[in-house]
């Protein structure tokens, strides 16, 4: 095992739980996202609560895509 390798592994695990933090707070934004589409579908102005849902959706494929995607690069490393 060399010296190197330990540290690089490290860096993983530590980019594991950022991408922990930033999968919840685009949960929280989808979520703000979706009650303002809900807020919205009283108001005349269809084009706010379009782009409500448009940005709540694309939050919450995000949050679920960002993990996985991280997952598969996490075994991809461990598996070299």
């Amino acid at each position: 095992m060399k010296w190197g390798s330990g540290v690089s592994n490290m860096g993983m695990f530590g980019m594991g739980s950022w991408v922990g933090i930033v999968s919840a707070l685009l949960f929280v934004a989808s979520f703000y996202f979706t009650l303002t589409f809900f807020e919205q579908l009283k108001s005349e102005d269809g084009r706010v609560s379009k782009q409500a849902k448009i940005a709540a959706v694309i939050c919450l494929a995000v949050a679920l895509l960002l993990p996985a995607v991280y997952q598969l690069y996490f075994v991809n490393e461990m598996m070299r």
